[in-house]
């Protein structure tokens, strides 16, 4: 089984988006050829957007680590980034099953009506996973009964929340992104920052005078103009820490052409990424036109269901990039300047993206609202890192022991590891904190209230 679907896995979304696309779109009765054609431009979207994170990356990641060396910010817990949680989540025993346990999770809700979304975005499946595999590792060293028991919970958990969450903020996300008809996010890092979102701009409103600063991306470009821009912000950005990774004067001189070459190569990142971006949506309009169709005709013009996709789809919205592209120095200096905080994120900035797919429908595009909540979001994530970097780091050595080739769960000597992809994410640590010191009675709250999320997500689905 693990390796049935740890080849799925290793094929990726450009591969398996089009045979997965394409089988769906024949299904509802779309032509082979037009399906296929689907499938390929999601399947071309999401090589483009792994070309221009990893020019990011790759860019950046020399640049910030000089910054690093240079004003000696070496905190205690090393951003292992992404590939090293999904590694660790899918090199155990839940992480070989999710695909099929959460498939199987998705289907008896559908079936009981208690959702609406169709999760077919299996490579976001790693972060159940990732939940389930330090569950697991928590209760396994503390000598509990069914560690592999207490690691399903905890994923199976964070999967129905999400599910839940998906479909409430189905209709806001789809009136906010043009193109994204019939889609809802079922992504947890994305979902647990909605009720952030919700809270913070409804506070923010009571402000009085904060209306004024109601400014969209677009609404930069008018008032700053060429400085409003993603672009030359990019430009800006990069060369600003192109100039902070010189240690002198003459190092900077000498560096000119690599700084200057840091901030093209940024700016290329914030104007190719919208670019790209416009393939998820000519992809996706004839399955979501279908999909509705078919619903309507068989069920009613009230009745929904919605495909649940990657967040890749969307992040190229103007204020995303712009709020992100703030937010990355930002953020390196909250990490230090923080008391307590021992995460410095590095491979983790290139998901600054992801955090505010789920922020801008509730702030309407607002910049300034976007950068605070992102402010704020920062600021507890970077505890929520340093608070799980324990049990992360016991998940990893005993995944490294396992398979000591895999150099992604490598955690350097006198170093723990943490990740802001998803250890930052409100569901993980809710998740995390209830199983560790509550157990038994953790585990019931939190069942009740996926229960309840539950029973009341039927509701509204029945009522529509």
């Amino acid at each position: 089984m693990e390796a049935v679907f740890s080849y799925i896995i290793g094929l990726g979304a450009a591969v398996m988006m089009p045979i997965i696309f394409t089988i769906l779109g024949v299904c509802l009765g779309i032509k082979f050829s037009k399906a296929l054609k689907s499938g390929l431009y999601v399947g071309v979207g999401f090589v483009g957007l792994s070309v221009i994170t990893g020019l990011l990356t790759s860019s950046l990641g020399p640049a910030l680590n000089r910054v690093v060396e240079i004003y000696h910010l070496n905190l205690q817990v090393f951003d292992m980034g992404w590939p090293a949680a999904a590694s660790v989540a899918y090199n155990t025993t839940v992480g070989a099953f999710i695909i099929p346990v959460c498939l199987g999770v998705n289907l008896v809700l559908l079936l009981l009506g208690c959702t609406r979304t169709v999760n077919i975005d299996l490579w976001n499946y790693w972060h159940f996973a990732f939940i389930g595999a330090v569950v697991y590792f928590l209760s396994s060293s503390a000598g509990w009964s069914y560690p592999v028991i207490w690691g399903f919970f905890a994923a199976i958990i964070c999967y129905v929340i999400t599910l839940v969450l998906a479909d409430l903020t189905a209709k806001k996300f789809q009136q906010f992104y043009p193109g994204m008809e019939g889609i809802s996010i079922p992504q947890p890092f994305c979902q647990g920052f909605t009720p952030f979102a919700i809270g913070i701009s409804k506070l923010l409103d009571k402000i009085p005078g904060f209306e004024k600063l109601n400014i969209d991306a677009e609404g930069m470009k008018k008032k700053f103009g060429l400085f409003g821009e993603p672009l030359f912000l990019g430009v800006i950005i990069g060369i600003v820490i192109g100039c902070l990774a010189c240690q002198n004067g003459k190092e900077l001189v000498d560096n000119i052409p690599a700084t200057l070459d840091l901030g093209i190569k940024m700016g290329a990142v914030m104007e190719l990424i919208p670019r790209i971006t416009t393939l998820f949506i000519e992809g996706l309009k004839p399955i979501s036109d279908a999909t509705r169709e078919l619903i309507a005709r068989k069920f009613g013009k009230n009745a929904e269901l919605y495909i649940g996709m990657s967040p890749a789809l969307v992040i190229g919205h103007p204020t995303t990039l712009i709020a992100s592209l703030l937010l990355m120095p930002i953020t390196l200096a909250l990490a230090v300047a923080l008391p307590g905080n021992q995460f410095l994120p590095l491979a983790s900035l290139a998901g600054m993206f992801y955090v505010f797919v789920m922020i801008l429908p509730y702030t309407h595009g607002n910049v300034v609202k976007s950068v605070i909540i992102g402010l704020v979001l920062m600021v507890i994530g970077l505890y929520f890192v340093t608070w799980m970097a324990g049990d992360f780091t016991s998940a990893a050595h005993s995944v490294a022991a396992i398979h000591p080739d895999d150099k992604a769960v490598q955690v350097p000597e006198g170093f723990s590891a943490g990740s802001l992809d998803f250890a930052s994410s409100p569901f993980s640590t809710i998740i995390y904190a209830g199983i560790k010191y509550l157990k038994y009675i953790g585990a019931a709250v939190l069942t009740v209230a996926a229960v309840a999320m539950l029973l009341w997500n039927r509701r509204v689905i029945k009522n529509k």
